[in-house]
């Protein structure tokens, strides 16, 4: 199996797991034997860096995990989107693939439907409604 299509099948398992209630419990749990282990230990400086150090790398190694399983949410949903854009009669097939645009390009649509929106909620003050194509 290719390393690409293990590590996201390994990341989705993953973060479906860790985002459980009974993981987050047993987590909450650990601390609370931790906390109750503090007058045993003394307070040691050691006993503090056992929750340091796994608490650190455990937010480390999920980081990259959540972000891989992020990035492939929103770029189905992007896609996603993208279909409904080009499957809808009248719609801006320049809306395609949005998220690939530079800042300045996406400002320009932006600035674009500010204006639409702004132009709507005055006819809607009017009396007007809002609905239908506002361009010509």
């Amino acid at each position: 199996m290719h390393n690409g299509i293990f590590y996201s099948r390994f990341a989705k398992v993953v973060a479906h797991f860790c985002g459980r209630p009974s993981v987050f419990t047993l987590a909450v749990g650990i601390i609370a034997v931790w906390i109750v282990t503090g007058p045993i230990f003394g307070f040691s400086d050691t006993w503090q860096l056992v929750i340091n150090t796994g608490t650190t790398i455990i937010t480390f190694l999920m980081v990259f995990l959540i972000q891989n399983t992020q990035n492939r949410d929103t770029e189905a949903i992007q896609l996603k989107l993208d279909e409904l854009i080009r499957a809808t009669k009248g719609a801006h097939n320049a809306l395609l693939d949005l998220e690939e645009l530079e800042v300045n390009d996406l400002d320009e649509f932006r600035a674009k439907y500010e204006a639409l929106a702004a132009a709507a909620r005055a006819e809607l003050k009017r009396g007007f409604q809002d609905t239908g194509t506002p361009e010509p």
